[in-house]
């Protein structure tokens, strides 16, 4: 049996223009002679539709166009693919499996997660039962996504005690199939392709597994589809970050070589996902350039190569704002960052205006927080206004080291659409640059090997207030992705009272975060969706 994977990018409640994306797909690859085409879970609404799922008629042109659109198209080829549906007023993840112009199958998901950035039991019924299906006189067993991941072999932890492949295998399943749309993180793809091949030899079968691709809001789906022969080889491995196809024949899986490219991650997979975020957020909420407050320093230089990438250097514009505490030095890095990304670049000084704000105020103190905190702001005021005046959506610079222990201002720096770098760790940020020097320098060294800064009071460095980016990054994703508390943090190594102050710094920032703007999802755990911390709580480690 020939078989084709589509990896696609839809957009999230674009009913209509992802059927045109599914029929385009079906189209080209019937031409080479497939039985049966794959698409990933929710092709035709985009993942996560959230609430739309809530709405009547979302749900009832969802069928329309199920009806109207694809199923025409499986005259001379089969096609499964997932999507939203209800029976007997219950709402379903579903697999469909059409061939002939009409739909002998439809196969629910079993396993809903509601962990993480996932709630699909706000919305789904589980599957009762698991069956296979059969085409071309192959007893295929069909999952979606979370269905595969609880194989008691594998994982030393489950969240269910229901096992889909493992019934489907007894049920006389010769191959099994995963669609899904699983959203990026770093790590996570060695573990998935491990996972799978775990399965394929456990049960002697052939894996097909095909993941959606694309940025909606804060989540990226990698893609990274592929298929493993029954001894746990990739034969065959599709693109990451980018949509993609490929047709394969399963006689020919017993003679495939293991492949090992696009294993095992590096810096590249953050970048290319951050890239993809970026330009996805923009075009599928209809805008096209990008604004960038430009201070000279580590964040801000990333951000705006990021987005350059994403969206091309016609499309963004630097903003450096300098204050009465902004280095020569720092202005300078700003020009030669802009220059080597060729963006449009202006420089509005924040002098006068916030003169004007202390000479108001009359507060007759030395230099403070709300004096700092108010150059931020008014930073915040001139992108702000640059943005409503000509169209610009403002990228926010923060990354996540700094979101977390709070050095972030409300309404200043924090001003935006989007955090790019707001999942970042600082340590990364760094990576993140030398990896956009690797051709040429981008972010010149002088930007990369000087002290971080904020600059609003004279001599001021990070530093001065915080353990050093390294040692911070790891209590933190001690702290926020590994879930430990300040006595297993302390057992590792770090010194108590520097653990105790940096939780303390995370704990009183929520009500900044719970205020921050999306931020693209890179690491297992992020602010925001996924990490639910009440505001108002006293919990004390």
């Amino acid at each position: 049996m020939k078989i084709a994977l589509a990896q696609i990018n839809p957009v999230v409640g674009d009913l209509y223009y992802n059927a045109q994306k599914i029929k385009k797909n079906i189209q080209e690859l019937r031409n080479q002679d497939v039985d049966l085409i794959i698409f990933p879970e929710f092709s035709i609404t985009g993942y996560p539709p959230k609430d739309l799922m809530l709405k009547d008629d979302f749900l009832i042109t969802v069928e329309k166009v199920l009806h109207e659109e694809i199923v025409p198209e499986s005259k001379t080829v089969g096609i499964l693919l997932g999507l939203p549906l209800r029976k007997k007023k219950k709402l379903y993840n579903a697999a469909v499996l059409i061939c002939n112009g009409y739909i002998p199958y439809i196969r629910y998901k079993t396993l809903l997660p509601d962990y993480d950035v996932f709630d699909e039991k706000r919305y789904f019924n589980s599957a009762v039962e698991r069956e296979c299906v059969e085409f071309k006189g192959v007893k295929i067993g069909i999952t979606v996504c979370e269905d595969i991941w609880n194989d008691k072999d594998y994982w030393i932890c489950r969240n269910y005690d229901i096992d889909p492949v493992e019934e489907l295998v007894n049920k006389g399943a010769e191959i099994i199939v995963n669609i899904s749309a699983s959203p990026y993180n770093y790590g996570k793809q060695f573990t998935r392709l491990e996972m799978l091949a775990s399965t394929a030899r456990k049960y002697n079968i052939p894996v097909v597994y095909v993941n959606q691709v694309g940025g909606n809001d804060d989540l990226v789906f990698d893609g990274s589809s592929c298929i493993l022969g029954s001894d746990g080889s990739i034969c065959r491995h599709l693109k990451n970050f980018q949509e993609d196809a490929l047709v394969f024949d399963i006689d020919d899986l017993p003679y495939c070589k293991r492949l090992v490219d696009n294993m095992y991650e590096d810096i590249s997979w953050i970048y290319e996902a951050l890239v993809l975020g970026v330009r996805d957020y923009f075009y599928k909420t209809g805008f096209k350039k990008a604004l960038v407050g430009l201070s000279g320093g580590i964040d801000s230089s990333v951000t705006a190569a990021l987005a350059a990438a994403a969206l091309g250097k016609e499309n963004v514009t630097g903003v450096a704002m300098p204050s009465l505490y902004s280095s020569t030095e720092s202005l300078n890095d700003a020009k030669d960052l802009v220059q080597n990304l060729s963006i449009e670049y202006r420089v509005i000084p924040l002098g006068r205006m916030f003169s004007t704000y202390i000479e108001e105020l009359k507060t007759g103190k030395e230099i403070d927080l709300a004096e700092e905190n108010i150059q931020a702001r008014i930073r915040g005021d001139i992108l702000m206004f640059i943005s409503n005046r000509e169209g610009y959506l403002v990228l926010v610079t923060g990354n996540k080291s700094e979101m977390a222990v709070g050095y972030s201002t409300l309404y200043g720096d924090m001003c935006g659409s989007l955090g790019v770098l707001a999942d970042v760790p600082k340590g990364k940020v760094y990576q993140l640059a030398h990896y956009i020097n690797r051709n040429g320098i981008i972010i010149s060294e002088n930007i990369i090997s000087k002290p971080p800064s904020a600059e609003l009071k004279p001599g001021q460095v990070d530093e001065d207030t915080l353990p050093p980016y390294h040692v911070l990054d790891d209590i933190l994703k001690s702290y926020i992705e590994d879930n430990k508390s300040i006595q297993e943090i302390v057992q590792v190594g770090y010194d108590g009272n520097v653990v105790e102050s940096v939780i303390r710094k995370v704990d009183r920032a929520e009500y900044k975060r719970q205020q921050a703007p999306p931020g693209i999802k890179v690491t297992s755990k992020a602010f925001g969706w996924g990490r639910r911390i009440p505001i108002v709580q006293r919990w004390n480690r």
